[in-house]
């Protein structure tokens, strides 16, 4: 077996959200370094940094006031940001400048936040913690590694992307991902966590074996660190104080480090235990200094330093300094504390999940002023499924709870599993659940159920497991872009041999499809939602029956083509059938309902009495409409005569927008499909016309 070491600087800071809609009230950060052989260089400690800038003094601050949520309606002045192209031009600046370029990185992520539906409260977190890094480190040289791309953006503003970031205000959607071949300044891709420590880790040992010097630094959210951990609400809270602040900066100086490291040579040297004893003392005194569960890093092998304030320039300087110059320690890591917002009083925010009390049911839920979505339809579905069967069960995974998962929750108590990012985990103790005699509705959005799809093949399907998955953010999320987009699930879950795969056209047939799959106990069930509001304003009165497996339904009957939709896009092709009509274009329009098993009793009719076939879905090649593909032409429709068309998202990852544009890139607006329908039809003038 070969193995590698690495002997030069690697470091992981980790940090931690306070009051985020991702993490937990406070913000944590860790850095660890894996430095140079252990070699005693000359002591050296930095009590202060002077300054050797000679920029000028403003006299007055440029401050906005942020609204309740953090975010400023008014576009401030911000003189420090201005000057700033490339980290470069941090060098040589004040900790007191430094201090005035990160209040001017904050209020324009905060003036971006009130111009657009996308939160940067991520990024708001950390903003001095960005400053000091892009200080003290050397970028491109040294590698700055991400691990959310939400907390990316005070980065991009420093390193000469700020037009693109302010793009996203403007509803371009420009800036929303980090990737490596974004900007020399992002060696590895921000997505939505767990990477950056692995990345960081593969890119030190590549560097060491390469013979070069660089360094490179990973930022990891609490979240992310934590990943398979269930119930980080219940993490004990770590403050900051002045006597925590000084022993963080006394444990990552020079002085103190090579103290300890003499220590050790000479107890070694001594022996009679004397080494092992010196040993359980230090990581004691350890302890005591540092906040509870601070000696498990030691356990693991890393050098802890914290915590240390997030918001204090010159503490972050001076830890960051100290790390940065290590060459004789092993892996170290700095514990940081931050906050979204410092200076903002969030117990006065009332959020929407307020309107979920326990005393709401769910004809009250529609009294919340904000537009209702498919996932309130879905609790409400759930919990009158819930209420009727007691062995129904609820596991929850991902980033952060929408607001009726959180009411859910409140009504399901001990029946509600919130397992954090740990989707792997989540799907196999669903099967644990249901081994147990229980029915587990397994709640993971699309992008992150492709986490756990090795649980998926092994855990469930293979042994037709009767866990049922809703998968949620379905298809494409808006400014969210193709890091949290739902363009696979189909394609993934529709190929494999025991899973039912359906996806709702509406709400009322997202209910129906809850009580459908809490009547499925022989097999594995999934089915998909959108993103979103609903898709109809008044909803027909919710037909609390179950639906048949693999049974679909026509809503419109025609003569001269057929759409064939899949889920939310039955509703485009509603409208396709609008504008096809307005042009003597007789339409059928179908639900298919189901992918696997598919509804070939449907396909064959439409196949029979159309001479063209459309297929729509918000998915990825691979998926729904290659299911039907594979149908038609071995049952000999294809030789019979019928045009097939698919319809599905391109091959390509589509960037953040608003939704509208979005599908409209994708080839998926009602108009896209009506122009497919004119173009098979010969009626190509007519196709260029629609689109216009």
């Amino acid at each position: 077996m070969a193995t590698a070491t690495f002997q030069q600087p690697f470091s992981v800071n980790a940090h931690l959200n306070d009051h985020s809609r991702l993490l937990l009230p406070k913000v944590e950060l860790s850095t660890v370094n894996f430095p140079a052989n252990a070699e005693f260089s000359r002591l050296n400690f930095y009590p202060s940094f002077p300054s050797t800038s000679s920029s000028k003094e403003y006299a007055g601050h440029v401050r906005s006031i942020p609204n309740v949520d953090g975010s400023t309606k008014e576009k401030v002045p911000t003189p420090m940001l201005d000057m700033i192209k490339n980290p470069m031009h941090l060098k040589n600046l004040t900790p007191k400048e430094l201090k005035q370029l990160a209040d001017d990185i904050r209020s324009e992520l905060s003036f971006m936040m009130s111009q657009t539906q996308k939160s940067f409260k991520a990024s708001l977190s950390v903003v001095e913690l960005t400053v000091a890094i892009h200080h003290v480190f050397h970028a491109p040289v040294d590698k700055i590694l991400w691990d959310i791309e939400d907390q990316t953006y005070p980065h991009k503003l420093l390193t000469g992307r700020r037009p693109l970031v302010s793009a996203l205000s403007e509803g371009n959607g420009l800036g929303s991902s980090t990737r490596c071949c974004e900007s020399d300044f992002d060696p590895f891709g921000a997505g939505h966590g767990c990477s950056s420590i692995s990345s960081g880790l593969g890119m030190a040992v590549a560097r060491d074996l390469k013979g070069k010097r660089d360094r490179i630094v990973a930022v990891i959210s609490n979240e992310t660190t934590m990943a398979g951990q269930p119930k980080l609400e219940q993490t004990p809270k770590t403050s900051v104080n002045a006597l925590s602040s000084t022993l963080s900066k006394l444990q990552s100086s020079k002085i103190f480090r090579r103290f300890r490291e003499i220590a050790k040579v000479l107890t070694k040297r001594i022996g009679g235990g004397m080494h092992e004893w010196a040993a359980k003392i230090d990581e004691y005194a350890r302890g005591m200094m540092g906040p509870p569960g601070s000696t498990l890093f030691e356990e693991l092998g890393l050098y802890y330093i914290g915590p240390v304030d997030g918001h204090k320039i010159e503490d972050l300087l001076c830890v960051l300094h100290e790390v940065a110059s290590l060459d004789s320690m092993g892996p170290v890591l700095v514990h940081v504390i931050t906050k979204e917002e410092p200076g903002v009083e969030y117990n006065t925010i009332k959020t929407s999940n307020e309107n979920y009390t326990d005393s709401c049911t769910s004809e009250l839920l529609p009294c919340n002023p904000r537009l209702r979505t498919y996932t309130d339809c879905f609790v409400e579905a759930l919990i009158t499924e819930s209420e009727k069967d007691e062995d129904i069960v609820v596991v929850h995974a991902g980033m952060g709870m929408e607001a009726p998962f959180q009411f859910l929750k409140n009504k399901l108590q001990d029946k509600f599993f919130d397992v954090g990012m740990a989707e792997q985990h989540a799907v196999t103790f669903s099967a644990g659940l249901s081994c147990g005699g229980l029915k587990p509705f397994c709640i993971i959005p699309s992008a992150f159920l492709q986490r756990a799809y090795d649980q998926v093949v092994h855990d469930v399907d293979r042994q037709k497991i009767p866990v049922r998955f809703a998968i949620t953010s379905a298809g494409l999320v808006g400014s969210d872009g193709p890091t949290h987009s739902g363009a696979f699930d189909i394609t993934f879950m529709s190929c494999l041999p025991n899973m039912i795969v359906m996806a709702p056209s509406d709400e009322t047939e997202l209910a129906r499809m809850v009580t459908t799959a809490a009547c499925i106990d022989d097999r594995p069930v999934c089915f998909r939602y959108p993103r979103g509001a609903m898709a109809k304003l008044n909803p027909d009165p919710c037909i609390i029956e179950p639906i048949e497996i693999g049974k679909g339904k026509i809503l419109i009957e025609g003569k001269d083509i057929a759409l064939l939709g899949y889920g939310s896009m039955v509703q485009n092709c509603l409208r396709a059938h609008s504008l096809l009509s307005k042009l003597g274009v007789d339409v059928t329009v179908a639900d298919a309902r189901f992918c696997k098993p598919l509804d070939i009793n449907l396909v064959r009719m439409l196949c029979k009495n159309h001479a063209f076939l459309i297929t729509v879905e918000e998915g990825s090649i691979g998926g729904f409409g290659a299911h039907v593909a594979q149908f038609i032409s071995l049952d000999g429709q294809l030789d019979a005569g019928i045009k097939w068309r698919p319809i599905t998202l391109p091959d390509n990852y589509i960037e953040g927008a608003v939704p509208k544009d979005q599908l409209a890139l994708a080839g998926l607006s009602g108009n896209h499909i009506a122009a497919t329908a004119l173009s098979l039809l010969g009626r190509t003038r007519d196709a260029l016309l629609i689109m216009c």
